[in-house]
């Protein structure tokens, strides 16, 4: 038997010939990813941003992503940290490298070719083949690009947080910018990038004809009307309809092996009666 130390020098497939390899995984997408591969019985321990499949939820969880502590990471004695590069602080990153630890970092992004990205990355890190789940998730992505082009572009913001105040709401360059994109709508706020706070004045003149939340976010918030009742969104076509649509922000943001159907069921949402393709069933999904 070769000693747990002596595993981490050794490149991760060989060690799997050893022992089943312990894997500690950071970011949502990346968890999900390792899961749809097979590889789930060997995770350990996960961040807070890692909440499907069921199973991770009974997991020890390591805190989140951005806010990592390593002697916690250390401590777990892990085979491998799959870790998504937006995970930090930059600091901890460095305690972890500078003790050894076994680190394997995966590109996040945005998108369908993000999505392929991340599952080639981590599946080489695994030491798997990751080429069917790949062209797979690649070929539910492209059967709804077509119908979503021939959709008429709804005016829509996503609305990020809503319980202090201003709503804060997601410019360009942010992952929420990209789905709106992605499911037919245009985005009324991408004159700037990252996140900032919408006043009555600018909601007024941009009249978004819907709001796209995060579904813990909108309870946070009170629901929807609550929401709706918010000075900078009041004023909107969104609130005289009422067009308020969330899903889980996992789902809808990650950018993992659900993103195709993400895609689909916010689209359905945004457009009712549009003709969207079915997908298949995935194990993953």
């Amino acid at each position: 038997m070769i000693p747990r130390r002596a595993l981490l020098a050794l490149p991760l497939a060989s060690a799997a010939h050893a022992a089943a390899p312990r894997l500690v995984c950071v970011g949502g997408a990346v968890t999900e990813t390792v899961f749809a591969l097979g590889a789930g019985a060997q995770v350990v321990a996960v961040d807070s941003t890692s909440r499907f499949p069921v199973p991770v939820q009974r997991l020890p969880q390591i805190g989140y992503l951005r806010s990592l502590a390593p002697e916690g990471l250390i401590s777990l004695d892990p085979d491998l940290l799959l870790l998504s590069d937006e995970a930090g602080p930059p600091q901890a990153l460095a305690v972890l490298r500078a003790a050894g630890a076994p680190l394997s970092m995966v590109p996040d992004g945005a998108g369908g070719a993000a999505v392929v990205r991340k599952i080639e990355a981590v599946a080489r890190a695994l030491g798997r083949d990751g080429a069917a789940l790949a062209a797979t998730v690649a070929e539910d992505w492209r059967a709804l690009d077509a119908p979503v082009a021939a959709l008429r572009p709804v005016r829509a913001i996503f609305v990020l947080s809503a319980s202090r105040g201003a709503p804060l709401v997601s410019g360009r360059d942010t992952h929420a910018d990209a789905l709106l994109r992605a499911v037919g709508a245009e985005n009324c706020v991408g004159d700037f990038r990252g996140y900032r706070p919408l006043s009555a004045e600018a909601a007024a003149a941009l009249a978004p004809e819907a709001v796209v939340m995060m579904d813990h976010a909108l309870a946070e918030a009170g629901g929807i009307d609550a929401v709706l009742r918010i000075t900078a969104l009041a004023v909107t076509p969104a609130a005289a309809a009422r067009r308020l649509v969330a899903l889980e922000g996992g789902y809808m943001l990650g950018f993992g092996p659900r993103a195709a159907h993400a895609r689909r069921d916010l689209a359905a949402l945004l457009h009712p009666g549009a003709r969207l393709p079915v997908l298949a069933e995935r194990d993953w999904v």
